[in-house]
């Protein structure tokens, strides 16, 4: 096995036993301040378990993910992590103590654990301790040194010391030069305190023996296990040049702003060099850089003036400090070295940096005071007053901006939210530091109101007033009301209902019917306006959230009426037909007496009601006028002995709708002094009507049988001649003669019409009569009335009838 494996698993074993021991030591490491203090070594391999850092800050396990526990940092978060499960702090990535912290005697890194409902910010420092996992290494592998072949023994050589980024025991601590006639090596300490090889001529040398030594020089560190590093000293013997260059200073401190312009003078290294000529003539040059190799490069020297300048910009956040190594080599190869320390001071070149950890957002708007909406970390790089920062919302709202712990602040509600004035707010929140000149940024977030169901129903009246024209069709739309939500979602779906305003024996529903989405009411059957004028609703509009909230408004719908009654007679009122009967009026009445009044009324209303009334038949010349307005019945002349005493007019009342409606009834007026004056004049009034009416009839009854009769002789004598037989002795001898003779005497004395025939007949029907021949009456024979067919042609009614003839006589004809 070869040495080099070898080492490597004596390293293994020792980064093993440095683990171990950190964790024994990470359980004690917790500081009386509350500042949670761990310890590991270096390099630890992903995943490691650190700690229990749940158990250690004394939270429960079982309420790591409910209360969001997790590290805040711009550098921790990056090397670990937190499982939730567990509890467990685990090495997330590779940790390199010299890339973090340098060549620094401590090494920390520091995070923020923080855990919500409620809140605590723990703060936890996790100490990064240094194993020896880098070799010393020289910045030259091979050094070349021309000495003069006279230098006296004893005279020293200074060599560059070799570079171990571990510090401690694990840096270089010691150096050795291999075995050799002319060379031994001792240790010297800078002003720093770190050690540096001289190389010492002990015995002389001799340039034409020996032109050039080569000697190997070997740092060694201090760790467990022991590594080393090596580089090739080179000697080649000149003639002589005893004299070394000599800088003024040994440690150059420089203190720059980070901000400086680039090619900027910060430092002037000078050495004097005794020798003349070639060998007096000094160049300088780097010789190594600090052992972060990010900055190499950042600054150069002229090798003719020792100036050195920036080579870039410089940043304080990525190093704060430099170390620069300067050699100064004469013409003869004699080689000075010094340090420069350059100290960057920071500026406030950084704002701050605003992050949003934890945003609950929609919200309630009823949320209590005090309600925590945000998390919010502010954290400035820059150092000192430059990275103290102040925070502050920028519009006043109804919130406020609380510093919990650190750097972290807390956005609470402070007073009421109504999301039907506000729906969402944009909090800017301002961030300060307390540098010259001072730096700002911000940062805004939106949070929105959820909605909370706190406003009723709204309509626009309390009361609504609809029309709908009697006789409508079923389902018709009647009205469409609508309320109004503030509120928005379920909050605002309105459903409405309706109910009876007063106790009635009516069911709404069998009514109406409303639509509980749209609010628009619908008829649910024809309305009859002389049944219901006007129905009382109370409509009800309820939103659908929790809990529900209501409100009622009053909907009152009017029935409006049509023109769909007839007037209806109340006097006089027909008892068959249109007739009602007749009234007396006096012979001696004066022109506009009173005589009769005609009384109707209307079941509409309004226009719909007027009555006006009118005679659409009357006698010529007119002796009666009838008022228009009262249906007062007047005359209008001075009867005479001559003029006609029974008169027949026809009344009709009219409404004024469109279309307009009318009733009829017909009265007849008799002129009369007295009932004994009526009798006689109404009976041959009577007789004379009847007679010309009943007598055409007749007539015409008697024609159709005598043609029938004519008809089927004409047919028997046909028959007979055919058959050349004797005549049908049923029969007989055929008369023309097939009627009895009536005698004309006895008929003259009833003639009273004005037929134009000398004769006039008053024929009337027996109803109950199945006779099929002709009878004649005893002219003293009382008739009935009551089975007259037309008896009210004489406009008479039959109770008048029954009154005023008692002693009428007629001819009976019957069937």
């Amino acid at each position: 096995m070869s040495a080099e494996i070898k080492n490597h698993l004596h390293t293994y074993k020792g980064i093993r036993w440095q683990v171990i021991l950190s964790f024994l030591f990470s359980w004690i490491c917790h500081l009386v301040s509350g500042q949670i203090h761990y310890a590991i070594v270096e390099e630890m391999r992903k995943d490691s378990v650190i700690a229990n850092i749940a158990k250690d800050l004394g939270l429960d396990i079982k309420q790591l993910s409910s209360r969001k526990l997790q590290i805040m940092s711009h550098v921790s978060e990056k090397y670990f992590y937190v499982n939730l499960d567990n509890g467990n702090l685990y090495v997330k990535d590779r940790i390199d103590r010299e890339t973090l912290c340098g060549a620094a005697a401590t090494c920390f890194l520091n995070f923020d654990a923080v855990v919500e409902n409620p809140l605590n910010v723990f703060s936890v420092s996790v100490e990064i301790q240094d194993i020896n996992d880098n070799y010393p290494v020289f910045f030259h592998e091979l050094f070349t040194i021309e000495m003069v072949e006279s230098t006296s023994p004893g005279t020293r050589f200074t060599l560059q010391g070799a570079e171990d980024p571990d510090i401690g025991l694990n840096s270089v601590q010691t150096y050795k030069l291999n075995d050799n006639q002319h060379f031994i090596l001792v240790e010297s300490i800078n002003p720093d305190g770190s050690k540096f090889p001289e190389l010492v001529l002990e015995k002389p040398l001799d340039r034409e023996t020996i032109k050039a030594h080569e000697l190997i020089l070997t740092a060694l560190d201090g760790g467990n296990p022991l590594r080393s590093g090596t580089a090739q000293v080179r000697i080649i013997v000149t003639d002589a040049n005893d004299n070394f260059p000599v800088f003024t200073e040994q440690l150059y401190k420089v203190s720059i702003n980070e901000n400086i312009p680039v090619n900027t003078v910060v430092a002037i290294v000078s050495a004097m060099d005794k020798d003349e000529d070639v060998n007096g003539q000094i160049t300088y040059s780097f010789s190594k850089t600090s052992g972060n190799v990010n900055h190499k490069g950042s600054f150069t020297i002229n090798p003719l003036t020792g100036n050195i300048n920036i080579n870039k910009k410089l940043d304080f956040e990525e190093a704060r400090n430099y170390e620069l190594a300067v050699q100064a080599k004469d013409g003869g190869g004699l080689v000075s070295h010094c340090k420069v320390l350059i100290e960057v001071i920071d500026e406030n070149d950084n704002a701050p940096e605003i992050s949003i950890k934890s945003l609950s957002s929609p919200i309630p708007e009823d949320s209590e005071l005090g309600t925590m909406i945000a998390l919010i970390r502010v954290h400035d790089k820059d150092s000192g007053e430059n990275g103290e920062v102040d925070c502050r919302l920028a519009v006043e709202m109804p919130f406020n901006l609380v510093l919990s712990s650190n750097s972290f602040y807390t956005i609470i509600t402070t007073g009421p939210m109504d999301r039907e004035k506000v729906s969402n707010y944009n909090i800017t929140i301002v961030a300060t530091d307390r540098g010259c000149p001072p730096l700002s940024s911000h940062q805004t977030i939106t949070l929105e109101i959820s909605d909370v169901n706190d406003n009723l129903p709204l309509f626009m009246k309390s009361t609504y007033v609809a029309y709908i024209q009697e006789n409508n069709l079923p389902g018709a739309s009647v009205y469409s009301i609508q309320a109004s939500d503030a509120d928005t979602g379920d909050n605002a779906k309105i459903i409405y209902s309706i109910k009876n305003k007063y106790t009635e024996d009516l069911s709404m529903s069998s009514y109406f019917s409303l639509n509980i989405e749209t609010g628009v009411m619908y008829a649910q059957r024809s309305f009859d306006y002389e049944q219901h004028k006007e129905f009382v609703i109370d409509v009800t509009a309820k939103d659908n959230g929790h809990p529900t909230l209501s409100t009622n408004t009053t909907l009152t719908i009017k029935v409006i009426d049509q023109n769909d009654n007839a007037p209806k007679l109340l006097y006089p009122f027909p008892e068959s037909g249109a007739s009602a009967g007749f009234e007396m009026v006096p012979f001696a009445a004066e022109p506009g007496s009173l005589i009769t009044k005609v009384v109707a009324v209307d079941a509409d209303t309004g226009h719909n009601a007027w009555l006006s009334y009118h005679f659409i038949q009357v006698s010529e010349p007119s002796y009666f006028s009838i008022d228009e307005h009262t249906g007062e019945v007047r005359t209008q002349h001075i009867f005479k002995e001559k003029d006609t005493l029974n008169h027949k007019v026809v009344v009709m009342v009219k409404d004024n709708g469109i279309p307009s409606l009318s009733a009829t009834v017909t009265i007849t007026l008799v002129v009369a002094d007295n009932f004994q004056q009526v009798v006689p004049k109404f009976v041959s009034q009577f007789t004379n009507d009847n007679s010309q009416s009943n007598l055409q009839l007749y007539l015409v009854i008697a024609l159709a049988v005598i043609s029938l009769l004519f008809i089927i002789t004409v047919m028997l004598a046909v028959v007979s001649k055919c058959r050349k037989s004797k005549p049908f002795p049923l029969y007989g001898p055929v008369s023309s003669n097939l009627y009895p003779q009536v005698d004309p005497r006895m008929l003259s004395q009833y003639a009273t019409g004005t037929l134009t025939l000398p004769y006039s007949y008053n024929v009337c029907v027996a109803l109950d009569s199945g006779e099929s021949d002709f009878t004649y009456m005893n002219t003293n024979q009382n008739v009935p009335v009551d089975n007259l067919i037309d008896a009210d042609n004489s406009g008479l009614g039959n109770e008048n009838l029954k009154e005023a003839l008692p002693i009428m006589s007629q001819i009976q004809v019957s069937f």
